[in-house]
């Protein structure tokens, strides 16, 4: 009798354990780490990134988990925030923007990195070449470089007449889009003077300065530390009487007088498909770094008011959305 009940008992322990292994597989959903330098308020991808990985099967608290980290604008936070995903050993990284992507790269070289909206990610030194990323990085790529000569001539679209055009930035990416800026304005006969910004408690002064050096107009390149200051930097462009062009939509819709570059709710959506490919078991090396393929113009026809301008037809045809 008591042979037959120990024979049960292992026979019971025998069936139950794999069992057991099952549920605790299940009960390990993969996690992603999202590192930016911006706020959660300030995101505008954020709810584009979570709705792509809804679309490819995702629900959260089931078969995936998020750990944000927001810095809130303080680069000196990143590389501690950085560290805390690596020690949650989360599966996936994505790092939003230039300053995220670096601590990133410095906290790990085994964790699986996704960035998005970063400019030129050869020329930054974070990837070896677009279609062989090597190491444990890849993503999607806003070709900022390729679009600052668009955003001239768009510019020069609409106010003809403008001779000078001031360039906002820092002098790091100053550097790095100055010579697409100069074979920009030769080819559209057109002046350009530097504002060089360290940060954003700067920006008065340089709108100052583009209007006593007698600018027409202003292009800001992009600069992520502004993320959440957009609605405060159209107020300083119109107040200045500067038709200014940004990089993205959000400075539009807040007032700015106009915006073109690569959609960051597409690059979010991207971004989700890269962080599928990698928890399904690909290498980010095996992926290459992808270029926007959704560029969109946005007009704010309000702001060109405000301005005294009149915006041609033609252009208005063109744009993806004209903010009345």
């Amino acid at each position: 009798m008591r042979r037959s009940v120990i024979g049960l008992m292992l026979t019971l322990a025998v069936l139950v354990t794999p069992l057991t292994v099952e549920a605790q597989l299940r009960g390990k959903i993969p996690r992603v780490g999202i590192l930016s330098l911006s706020s959660a308020e300030a995101s505008s991808g954020k709810g584009a990134f979570q709705q792509a990985l809804r679309d490819l099967g995702y629900v959260e608290g089931q078969n995936i988990g998020f750990e944000w980290r927001w810095a809130d604008g303080s680069s000196v936070r990143l590389r501690t925030l950085a560290g805390e995903l690596v020690r949650l050993k989360v599966d996936v990284i994505l790092a939003v923007g230039e300053d995220a992507i670096r601590a990133a790269q410095h906290a790990t070289t085994t964790i699986p990195l996704v960035m998005g909206d970063v400019g030129d990610p050869v020329k930054s030194g974070f990837v070896e070449t677009l279609a062989h990323p090597g190491g444990n990085l890849t993503g999607v790529t806003a070709i900022a470089l390729e679009l600052v000569e668009k955003q001239l001539e768009l510019l020069k679209g609409v106010v003809p007449e403008v001779t000078r055009i001031g360039v906002l930035g820092t002098p790091y990416n100053l550097a790095r889009h100055w010579p697409e800026l100069e074979h920009a304005a030769h080819a559209l006969d057109v002046q350009l003077q530097v504002l060089v910004v360290r940060g954003p408690e700067e920006l008065t002064r340089a709108f100052e300065l583009a209007t006593r050096r007698g600018a027409g107009a202003v292009l800001m390149l992009p600069w992520v530390h502004v993320d959440s200051n957009e609605r405060w930097i159209a107020e300083l462009a119109v107040q200045s009487r500067l038709p200014t062009i940004y990089w993205h939509r959000e400075f539009a819709e807040v007032g700015g007088f106009m915006a073109y570059g690569a959609s960051r709710r597409d690059l979010a959506r991207r971004a989700a498909s890269y962080v599928d490919k990698i928890l399904k078991g690909t290498k980010p090396a095996d992926l290459p770094v992808e270029q926007p393929m959704k560029l969109e113009l946005v007009l704010n026809l309000k702001t060109a008011q405000a301005l005294g301008l009149t915006i041609p037809p033609t252009l208005l045809f063109q744009a993806d959305e004209v903010i009345r």
